[in-house]
């Protein structure tokens, strides 16, 4: 199972960027048909991303390569996904989806290409960015849509546009929007989410503390605009060796009760019984696939 650590962003129709966001270190990387790129540019855009996914590139590892296409209602976005859907291609980020019936269409539209192209039907990802009001109060029946989705992502620019809150150092504004994303995930089945960028790129203390937050609230990654971005979000969302040291201790003493025949135990201070040996095993699951990315 991949890591989704961290998401960077480069825009399609920046050579040198696109050439070197492989080599950054975060676990998927987006090369971007929506806000980087100008209207005048994003048809021209499309052939350069798709191409860009088919060169060698030195350091890839087995980072996912995602393109972000243009929003559900746009002139762009159909195109788009006729132009991206092919080798090479791991997932499409989906901007601006505000319901249900949006990333049913969009679900069907990339099933068809794939069919057509020969291509494992399903296996290209799908991640949708709840980023408006409507977004977030359809947060629930978008999550329970029964598409391939796995994971939904967060974006706060435009939620704080659409809301006319201000978007804060200390994003308290955003408590409800991130908890309502973490609650629809989880009640549909699906993977934690995906939080939003930290757009003031010299403040890398600040972008730590939001993903430390974003982790707090249960999110598992958090996307990046800039590459320095990408060691903070790694780190913050990596367990640490206190953490995977306790998770260790908790499964092996568990499993030592559980075999004389108890269910709840001690442990340095701590009271362990299932619900805290299940999180100990998804730290440790998640250390697994941290290692698996390198």
């Amino acid at each position: 199972m991949p890591a989704y650590r961290s998401f960077l962003f480069a825009p399609g129709n920046h050579a040198r960027k696109v050439a070197k966001v492989f080599d950054c270190g975060a676990d998927h990387v987006i090369l971007d048909l929506e806000d980087a790129v100008a209207k005048a540019e994003k048809v021209a855009t499309r052939a350069l991303v798709v191409e860009a996914l088919q060169r060698p590139r030195q350091g890839r590892g087995k980072s996912g390569a995602y393109i972000r296409v243009n929003a559900f209602n746009t002139e762009f976005c159909y195109g788009d996904a006729v132009a991206v859907v092919g080798p090479g291609l791991d997932g499409i980020i989906l901007p601006m989806v505000e319901s249900r019936e949006q990333i049913v269409a969009f679900d069907w539209l990339v099933g068809a290409l794939e069919r057509e192209r020969g291509l494992p039907l399903g296996g290209i990802d799908i991640i949708p960015i709840i980023e408006t009001a409507k977004g977030i109060a359809n947060a629930r029946t978008i999550a329970a849509s029964g598409t391939r989705m796995k994971r939904m992502a967060f974006g706060a620019g435009d939620y704080t546009l659409d809301t006319n809150m201000e978007w804060t150092l200390a994003e308290s504004e955003l408590e409800h929007a991130r908890a309502e994303m973490v609650v629809a995930s989880r009640a549909a089945g699906l993977e934690a989410p995906i939080d939003t960028v930290w757009v003031h790129i010299k403040d890398l203390d600040g972008l730590t503390n939001s993903a430390k937050r974003a982790k707090q609230l249960g999110f598992q990654g958090k996307m990046c605009i800039y590459p320095p971005q990408v060691e903070r979000v790694n780190a913050a969302f990596t367990p640490t060796e206190q953490e995977i040291d306790f998770a260790r201790k908790v499964v092996a003493a568990f499993e030592k009760a559980e075999r004389e025949g108890s269910s709840s135990i001690q442990l340095d201070g701590f009271f362990i019984d299932y619900p805290i040996v299940y999180k100990a095993q998804r730290t440790l699951d998640m250390v697994r696939a941290t290692e698996e990315a390198r």
